[in-house]
């Protein structure tokens, strides 16, 4: 694993034994001492899908294992370096980890982006059934599919992010989203409102994962008369972009964004929180800057943003209220894909590649400030801009597993961290 950033005097690259668990011990990376840690921890890394295809499963705020922890969803692809044309469909897929990381084939699709695939994931409160987007007869839409039966369910409409009661789903425009932010909107079809600013038609849209039911429910004309005391909406465009459902299922977030007019190229952000009617909508921030985040609670979200005085932090925001605090201060000191172990006491995150070209999940632990390095990831220049490959760390459901998306051995493929030494369990 020589991609693996390997510790100096430490020949744990050839070590053939396995552990008890099937890990072999040439696959351990070392992580970094944590802040106040007495003792190394050695954690094992598996890769469970290899080439000559490449794998990957995109964005870290999306259910990737099973209820069980032993199937793992991913989506398969022959091709890197370039956009998504039309006619470039990529296979759908869950390893086994119980029987040899057995790539089992599901389906296919033509609606995908780099960043976060096709929408795939499991449904919340269903063993077996899994949702994912597709592009037909000239519209996106999505489908439930039974992975055991192999029993499909057409949906009229594409989802984002999904109700943690699995009835509810709320989707942005990702014909608009492929011309304001390529890499995470879909190629294919194009904007009917690419040269209109704010439409009326279109926004966010919740669909109903029973019925079929669709009806949209915030508009950016609608968000666009929302003034903002910090910025200027003369001239510019507005999107939306990163919906997440919070764990009560009774409000989302999502990012407004729009570049133009005075923002020139800059692509500015505010972050709303909304109930599922679309209504009670609660501006948590609008400093410009928010990037990453994920729902602590349900009156809890956490982000990277850039506000004054303190400029970029990981802050804990209060829902529909002012409280604002700073976590991981001095330790968490660069944006990443953050999300909360089951407990809430750990964070996984990861850092975007450091002047080697080295990318870092990690673990920070809220009780004791220290943070947990996971080990080590090189990403080659060419994974830059819109086909760049982010680690993403996503947990098991019991959080003792943590599984990456990484090109360090020739290609992105999907690894798997044993993080138990750390979390315990």
């Amino acid at each position: 694993m020589a991609s693996l950033r390997e510790p100096a005097g430490k020949p744990w690259r050839n070590m053939k034994a396995r552990n008890k668990q099937g890990w072999s011990r040439r696959e351990f990376a070392l992580a970094a001492l944590p802040l106040g840690a007495a003792a190394e921890v050695r954690l094992p890394v598996r890769t469970i899908t290899r080439g000559p295809r490449f794998h990957w499963f995109g964005y870290y705020d999306k259910l990737q294992f099973d209820s069980t922890g032993r199937f793992v969803l991913g989506m398969e692809v022959g091709f890197e370096h370039r956009s998504p044309r039309p006619g470039d469909g990529i296979k759908l897929g869950m390893i086994d980890l119980a029987e040899g990381d057995r790539w089992i084939e599901l389906g296919e699709t033509a609606a995908w982006c780099w960043q976060q695939g096709c929408m795939l994931q499991w449904l919340p409160g269903s063993k077996t059934e899994v949702i994912f987007n597709v592009r037909e007869e000239g519209r996106y839409a999505s489908r439930i599919l039974d992975v055991k039966t192999r029993k499909q369910r057409a949906l009229p409409g594409p989802i984002y992010a999904v109700s943690p009661d699995g009835k509810w789903a709320v989707t942005p425009d990702f014909r608009r989203l492929a011309d304001t932010r390529p890499g995470y909107g879909y190629n294919g079809i194009a904007d009917p409102n690419r040269e209109h600013p704010a439409p009326e038609d279109s926004g966010i849209w919740r669909m109903n994962l029973r019925t079929g039911e669709q009806k949209l429910i915030i508009t950016f004309a609608q968000v666009a008369r929302i003034a903002n005391p910090n910025f200027d909406f003369s001239g510019v465009k507005h999107w939306f972009n990163h919906l997440l459902f919070s764990p009560r299922g009774n409000r989302f977030i999502f990012l407004h964004r729009w570049t133009g007019g005075a923002a020139g190229k800059r692509r500015i952000t505010r972050m709303f929180t909304a109930n599922l009617e679309g209504k009670e909508l609660h501006v948590v921030d609008d400093f410009g800057f928010m990037s990453h985040f994920v729902w602590r609670d349900a009156g809890h979200v956490l982000g990277w943003a850039s506000r004054p005085p303190r400029g970029g932090r990981f802050y804990l925001y209060e829902d529909q209220g002012s409280r604002v605090d700073v976590v991981g201060e001095g330790v968490m000191t660069a944006d990443g894909h953050c999300t909360y172990l089951p407990g809430n006491r750990w964070i996984l995150c990861d850092t975007y590649p450091d002047a080697e070209r080295y990318q870092q999940p990690y673990l920070f632990d809220t009780r004791t400030g220290g943070r947990h390095p996971l080990g080590q990831f090189l990403s080659p220049k060419e994974y830059t801009g819109e086909w760049r490959c982010d680690t993403h760390p996503r947990s098991s459901p019991d959080g003792r597993s943590v599984c990456i998306d990484s090109p360090h051995d020739g290609g992105r493929q999907l690894h798997l961290i044993d993080v138990s030494p750390l979390v315990g369990g």
